[in-house]
C-alpha cells in the first residue's frame, strides 16, 4: 500500500512541476516583467484551466503527503532502531573494578596489569 501511494505521490510531483512550467508568466515574478498598464486587464484575472488543474494536483499532492506520513507512523509502531538490530544492550553492572592504589598520573609499571579506571571525584 505504501509503495502505491509513493508512486502516485511521485507522479503527482512530476505533474505539478510540468503544469507549473507550462503556465504563462504573469510578470512580476522576482521583480521582473511589469510593463504595459492595460486598464482592461485586472491584477486578478479569471482562473484558467491550467490554474485550476494546478490547484487540483497540489491538493492531491498534499493528501498523498499526509497519507504517507500516516502510513509511516503506523509502520513505525514504537520500535527503536536498537530493537531492529537484534542485539540487546545490557545495563551497566554494579560491579566496579578497583582503582590502582597509587595517586600518581604515571602509566602502570611493567609487571602491573591492573586496568586504568577513571575515578569520580
Amino acid at each position: 500500500m505504501e509503495n502505491v501511494v509513493l508512486i502516485i505521490h511521485l507522479l503527482l510531483a512530476l505533474a505539478l512541476i510540468g503544469i507549473v512550467l507550462m503556465q504563462r508568466s504573469e510578470g512580476g515574478g522576482l521583480g521582473m516583467g511589469g510593463g504595459g498598464g492595460n486598464g482592461a486587464v485586472s491584477g486578478r484575472s479569471a482562473a484558467t484551466a491550467l490554474g485550476k488543474l494546478t490547484w487540483i494536483i497540489a491538493a492531491a499532492f498534499i493528501c498523498t503527503s499526509i497519507a504517507l506520513t500516516v502510513i509511516a507512523a503506523k509502520n513505525a509502531g514504537g520500535n527503536s532502531v536498537i530493537d531492529s538490530l537484534g542485539t540487546e544492550l545490557t545495563p551497566p553492572t554494579s560491579e566496579t573494578v578497583p582503582a590502582p592504589a597509587t595517586d600518581s598520573l604515571l602509566p602502570p609499571a611493567e609487571g602491573d596489569d591492573a586496568p586504568l579506571v577513571p575515578r569520580a571525584e
